[in-house]
């Protein structure tokens, strides 16, 4: 699912000010793909947003892309 983790990295790039430390790996399991977010140190709540809302739109896209394969998407969002 290699458009998913383009989606989240071209994401994630124009939220922080070090876009070169962003990293997404992926890992699939079945019907499941797990995706890992990482930002450089004290940028994870310019991914977050405020009460999360960021992240939670980013992982509605995800959602609305995977479905089309019939996935589920789970992400990660680490420091």
């Amino acid at each position: 699912m290699k458009e998913l983790v383009e989606l989240v990295e071209y994401v994630a790039r124009g939220l922080v000010d070090h876009p070169d430390q962003v990293k997404v790996t992926e890992s699939v399991d079945r019907d499941t793909v797990f995706l890992e977010l990482q930002v450089a140190p004290g940028e994870a709540g310019r991914v977050i947003g405020r009460e999360g809302r960021l992240a939670n739109a980013l992982r509605t896209l995800l959602r609305i892309s995977a479905a089309r394969s019939r996935k589920r998407v789970v992400l990660d969002i680490r420091v």
